[in-house]
């Protein structure tokens, strides 16, 4: 068994739902993060980070759609909506600043013309928690589980026009 992550939305490689697309920004969706739920997490973790990441935006750094840190380890599920205030998250849990400019989810809102990927990753840490507030960066996020990390697992979904 290796560690896995799947959604109930979509299937690895699969178009990301209109639930999962940003409200905005040209975009009609609902702006839902999608329900996870994750397995056979390696031993000794501590606690989990969830990120949501579009590695095809033009920014040059790609685009932060979501980061959750700190999600307790007997958690191994996320309903749909949690990062989007429609469902709580778990105790402790707590949501960084995206490249949306707040924290929360963001769904995928690609300017015309090209298919993005959209790589949701659950880190499992060695520690309980990492030293977060609501406004700290994805990348200071990013630097301190790469210091944390028992192993990580993927899901990719794409979406554009």
């Amino acid at each position: 068994m290796t560690f896995a992550l799947t959604s109930p939305a979509f299937r690895d490689g699969e178009t990301l739902p209109q639930a999962q697309v940003f409200n905005g920004m040209g975009q009609t969706g609902q702006n839902l993060s999608p329900a996870l739920a994750w397995q056979d997490v390696p031993q000794g973790t501590k606690s989990f980070v969830v990120t949501a990441y579009d590695p095809d935006a033009p920014t040059g750094s790609g685009w932060w759609h979501w980061v959750v840190a700190n999600i307790p380890a007997q958690v191994t599920s996320l309903p749909e909506g949690a990062g989007s205030g429609k469902e709580p998250l778990p105790a402790h849990a707590v949501q960084v600043r995206t490249d949306f400019g707040q924290p929360g989810y963001g769904g995928a809102a690609p300017p015309p013309g090209r298919t993005h990927r959209y790589v949701f990753t659950v880190h499992a840490l060695d520690v309980e928690a990492l030293d977060v507030t609501p406004d700290s960066s994805p990348a200071m996020v990013g630097f301190l589980v790469h210091h944390h990390t028992l192993g990580s697992t993927t899901l990719t979904a794409t979406y554009g026009h």
